[in-house]
């Protein structure tokens, strides 16, 4: 669900054969990006292989959360790594190389990373207290560390920078976007906050500041293409002169923020309140130019749904690569649609993604395996056989063994055999600078729309 990264732009990869570099950084000089160095040394708790640099905290946070999604128990030495990369003041950056230096003004903590980061941490304490819903059959986790003080420092600093609007940006000061503001809805709500009733000091709520980015029904479709009848769905920022793209990423992020949803959701949740209008091309929106946050959600569903009937999977939006399939956004798409109650339109984009997603999640890393767990989670499908693909094994061989919950748990066995076969599992794929490989999905993770965001 993921799509945004100014200083932070996700080191993932999907090859097609050619990379770009993200307009964000375009205007940088050659020694801003760091560039690959085959004797890079990565924290042994880290999943991936690849330059964490952009990406270290975002791809932890949706692996752990990932395993503990499908009842797998995370190894302690990576949740630790994880509360290891908070800073004092709550917040979290894209990636610290050094964790026992202390975080500086120079030091970019964002809303992204720490979103993620409570989200996966939030779940994790759930399970360890007994007062979380979590996975069926959740594992015990009294043995790990508590991370109760690093949950609650992280609201607290979300709180503290939220925009006048009622949400979010990328950085703090930076102007409110759809997937920020969504990330951290999710990421408060996971942690029982009342987010229907956070107000800013302008006493805006974040779903306010959703609404404002919600295209009137019949208005825009995105990239000059119209998906359904082209409104409903959400633009990721106003554009200078304030007028209002429909973008399918900020939409799948839209429509979960919306619902006070978060990364992962659960199949056929009754308390859902977004109500489908007709289903694929005949996808409808309603609720005028004033929806309510629900009406709005359904709306934007209804834009995806549309966006992804034909071909089963939306494009990607990165120029130069606008004819490849956008794998991660497909994948946030489903979990969209099926969290607003669409599953028959989320069958045909999980179908794609069954055929087709393989060798992206391959060379992608951790981040693509959890938002495929996440796509089949949500629509009741056994990420154990997608396609013929064990996700929760190919994830696990990215990243250090998980640990046994429960010596007779069959589920617990079953994890630990698959996260300790093949070590190696993926294949290493380095960044150029930080290009982003065409074609790739990176779903909540933004690319080139984060420049408006920079802090001076």
């Amino acid at each position: 669900m993921f799509v945004r990264r100014s200083a932070a732009v996700l080191a993932a990869t999907a090859v097609i054969g050619t990379a770009f570099a993200p307009a964000a950084l375009a205007d940088e000089s050659p020694t801003a990006s760091p560039s690959p160095s085959p004797s890079l040394t990565l924290p042994s708790g880290l999943y991936g292989s690849t330059d964490p640099t952009y990406d270290g905290v975002w791809r932890q946070s949706l692996a752990l959360l990932a395993q503990h999604t499908v009842g797998v128990r995370p190894a302690a030495k990576a949740v630790d790594w994880l509360t290891g990369q908070q800073c004092a003041n709550g917040g979290f950056a894209a990636y610290r190389a050094d964790p026992a230096t202390k975080c500086d003004a120079k030091t970019q903590t964002d809303t992204n990373s720490t979103g993620a980061a409570l989200q996966a941490l939030a779940a994790l304490d759930a399970d360890d207290t007994g007062t979380g819903t979590g996975a069926a059959d959740a594992p015990d986790t009294t043995d790990t560390t508590d991370t109760t003080d690093t949950t609650a420092a992280a609201v607290k600093w979300l709180k503290s920078v939220q925009n006048e609007d009622g949400g979010w940006g990328y950085l703090p000061g930076g102007a409110s976007d759809t997937n920020s503001t969504s990330v951290v809805i999710g990421a408060l709500e996971a942690t029982d906050t009342d987010t229907q009733d956070l107000r800013s000091k302008d006493d805006r709520t974040p779903y306010e500041a959703l609404l404002g980015l919600a295209l009137p029904c019949g208005e825009g479709g995105e990239n000059g293409k119209d998906s359904g009848n082209g409104g409903g769905a959400f633009a990721f920022q106003p554009d200078k002169k304030g007028k209002l793209a429909a973008n399918a990423d900020a939409t799948a992020a839209g429509v979960l923020g919306a619902l006070g949803e978060g990364l992962t959701t659960d199949p056929e949740d009754d308390e859902r309140s977004a109500t489908p209008s007709g289903t694929g091309k005949d996808a409808e929106c309603a609720a005028g130019d004033s929806p309510t946050a629900e009406q709005a959600a359904a709306n934007g569903a209804a834009y995806l749904a549309g966006a992804v009937a034909e071909t089963g999977h939306l494009e990607s939006a990165l120029a130069g690569a606008e004819d490849q399939p956008d794998y991660g956004n497909t994948a946030d798409t489903v979990v969209a649609l099926a969290a607003a109650g669409r599953t028959a339109d989320a069958g045909k984009p999980l179908a794609w993604l069954k055929k087709n997603s393989g060798s992206w999640a391959a060379e992608s890393g951790p981040a693509a395996y959890a938002q495929l767990i996440f796509a089949a989670h949500a629509t009741g499908t056994d990420p154990r056989d997608f396609g013929g693909a064990d996700l929760v094994k190919q994830l696990g061989a990215t990243g250090p063994a998980a640990e046994p919950a429960n010596k007779n748990s069959k589920d617990d066995k079953q994890a630990t055999q698959d996260a300790s076969e093949d070590d190696g599992g993926v294949s290493v794929w380095w960044i150029v600078g930080v290009g982003l490989v065409g074609g790739i999905g990176v779903g909540f993770l933004l690319s080139s729309r984060t420049k408006k965001q920079r802090q001076p």
